[in-house]
């Protein structure tokens, strides 16, 4: 079969199932709009049967009320007032005669005993059990289809009369199944043949509408040619080779091969793109690139941080708004441009004081702009520092595990043995049961010892979520609430942006544990009170936070220690405290940085810490949930 062939075939198969699928859309609306009407009026035929048994009822007991007292008298005369009432009778026989789809109606009690009916058979019997008719407007085409054109079945429509908030007398309607089909066959009939026609037609208008789409197919066919000509040169295909072959599968297969040479060319430049991006990204100095009119034409993540806030390199800008004129990078921009002169590592100053290195590569040729580089030097020493923490940490988390693994085990037989011991010195007075108390007192130290290290060996897998930083620091805040106000300690928290959320992806349980360490440890630097200043702020794209007490600070020889496991400057404290501090930093990915005065007549003294954490952006926010799940 050919592919036009093909192509018609399917626009008719798709004509076809769309408008089948809205013919029955239409026929179960139109279904259910007359099966409204339907109960709609049936509706107000038992309202109507309702009032004529109440009047019955007035008059039949006003004229015959019950001769003794009780429910059986009173029951005896509702039951003779409804059928000597010849209006009842009559309106039930009327409803009957009239109505295309009823098939009885009568008046019963509330057990369940008819008392007057159209069908003189069923007076004083037992109603009989039918499904409610509301069940045929509820259901679906197909169970309206069954109900209306399968096995005969009788419908209920009941309305209750009550007395005394219960009802006592229930109006009965009953619809025959058959009579409803009867009484919606023409007008379905009709509905079932416009739907016909409609599909008729629909087929048709869709056949005429795809001969006439397919019929350009032979001049874009030519078109093509002229193309593939032009974009394949000497590589061309000889004109008769397809020209046996049906037209539209001609035009594919030109549109496949000028796809193809067009991709070729076109991939060839991404992949270039590409892996100068990427080599641009994964570099920690910052990298742009100038086109000869002093735009920027290319620029890596990392230059970010070594502009001033707010100033963007996006591609396009002039030189002149990344590095302005009266700044000193700019200044040097100027005139290493304007001399065509390329240096290296010439030290400059940013406007937030830091110094970096700047190289500069004038490219050849006039026409051809130029290569900036800035390197942070002190960024990398800090890095490097972070790496080496980082390597005696694992080297001594390592050691531990071992350490601990292998001590645990003596230390539980020497406890069970001396408490054997201690068993046996039972009522000695020589002094030996004091030595074994010392004994049992230093081996349960040790092996709190030894339990320590392995909590701080043991692998931590944190649960990540996404958290608002400032309720973190209001959770601690409340924890040290009470300490601090016994240590006469004041806590100040304050926001550079209030309002602003910083989202972090975080383990709430464990961030707040190093924020309580480094919290505990400021409050007990300050042993006659002092100030415990929090300040959450950004950074570009990082959250930063910073702890500042008011104690007596750190000596500068110890200061590069304190996150060493066990190193202490306090006589109770463990040195474990800081250690695990610094480790749950890492794990988010986060910085951990010290800064203290110990200068008693300095106005800045005391220890600040700031922790430095990565920003929630919507890929790594996914990326985490991700891991974790």
């Amino acid at each position: 079969m050919r592919l036009r062939t093909q192509l018609v075939a399917a626009t008719l198969l798709f004509t076809f199932a769309l408008t089948v699928a809205l013919s029955l859309v239409f026929l179960q609306e139109l279904l259910k709009e007359r099966i409204a009407q339907t109960e709609s009026a049936n509706d107000v035929l038992v309202h109507q049967v309702l009032a004529t048994t109440r009047s019955a009822l007035q008059e039949g007991l006003k004229a015959n009320p019950p001769t003794e007292p009780g429910e059986e008298a009173f029951a005896a005369a509702i039951e003779s007032a409804l059928q000597n009432d010849s209006t009842l009778t009559e309106t039930l026989n009327g409803f009957v005669r009239y109505s295309p789809s009823l098939q009885d109606a009568f008046v019963s009690t509330a057990q369940g005993i008819v008392l007057v009916s159209s069908d003189p058979a069923m007076v004083d019997k037992h109603v009989p059990h039918r499904r409610s008719f509301d069940v045929v407007g509820e259901g679906s085409l197909l169970s309206q289809r069954q109900l209306l054109f399968g096995a005969p079945e009788a419908l209920d429509v009941s309305l209750p009369l009550e007395r005394n908030g219960r009802p006592f007398l229930v109006a009965h309607l009953g619809i025959r199944s058959t009579l409803l089909r009867n009484a919606y066959a023409p007008w379905l009939r009709d509905a079932v043949l416009v739907c016909i026609f409609a599909l008729l037609g629909a087929l048709l208008v869709a056949a005429a509408i795809s001969a006439a789409a397919l019929r350009p197919i032979e001049r874009i066919s030519r078109e093509l040619d002229v193309i593939q000509l032009h974009v394949a040169g000497d590589n061309a295909p000889p004109a008769g080779e397809l020209s046996e072959r049906d037209a539209v599968e001609r035009v594919s297969s030109k549109i496949t091969r000028i796809d193809e040479q067009m991709r070729t060319s076109e991939q060839t430049r991404t992949e270039m793109a590409s892996n100068l991006n990427s080599m641009l990204q994964t570099l920690k100095d910052g990298v742009m690139l100038f086109s000869a009119d002093l735009r920027v034409a290319m620029a890596s993540d990392a230059i970010s941080y070594f502009l001033p806030r707010g100033v963007s390199a996006a591609p396009g800008t002039l030189l002149s708004d990344v590095f302005p004129q009266f700044t000193e990078v700019g200044v040097l921009l100027g005139e290493l441009l304007a001399e065509r002169h390329s240096v290296r590592d010439v030290p400059v100053a940013l406007e937030d004081g830091r110094v970096v290195e700047l190289s500069l590569e004038c490219l050849p040729g006039n026409d051809l702009g130029a290569l900036l580089t800035l390197h942070d030097v002190a960024a990398q020493e800090e890095l490097e520092h972070e790496i080496e923490v980082a390597r005696r940490m694992a080297s001594i988390g390592r050691l531990t595990a071992g350490v601990g693994h292998e001590v645990k085990n003596p230390i539980n037989a020497m406890a069970i043995h001396l408490e054997l011991l201690r068993g046996k010195l039972n009522g000695d007075s020589n002094g030996a049961q004091r030595h074994v108390d010392v004994l049992a007192s230093e081996m349960s130290r040790l092996d709190r010892v030894v339990q320590t290290l392995a909590d701080f060996s043991r692998p931590i897998e944190p649960d990540l979520q996404e958290y608002d930083l400032l309720q973190i620091v209001q959770a601690v805040v409340q924890l040290i609430a009470v300490e601090a106000d016994d240590r006469n300690v004041t806590i100040a928290v304050t926001e550079d942006a209030p309002g602003t959320q910083l989202r972090v992806v975080a383990d709430a349980e464990l961030l707040r544990q190093a924020l309580l360490n480094i919290s505990l440890n400021a409050m007990q630097a300050m042993p006659e009170g002092g100030v415990l200043h929090i300040n959450l702020g950004r950074d570009r794209q990082t959250a930063t936070l910073s702890l500042r007490d008011t104690g007596t600070g750190i000596p500068s020889d110890k200061l590069d220690r304190i996150f060493d496991l066990y190193f202490t400057t306090k006589a109770t404290g463990s040195g474990i405290g800081l250690s695990m501090t610094y480790r749950i930093i890492q794990l988010h990915g986060g910085v951990i940085q010290v800064k203290s005065d110990v200068d008693p007549r300095s106005p800045h003294r005391g220890t600040m810490f700031t922790l430095r954490l990565p920003l929630a952006t919507r890929s790594t926010a996914q990326s985490h949930l991700a891991v974790t799940a």
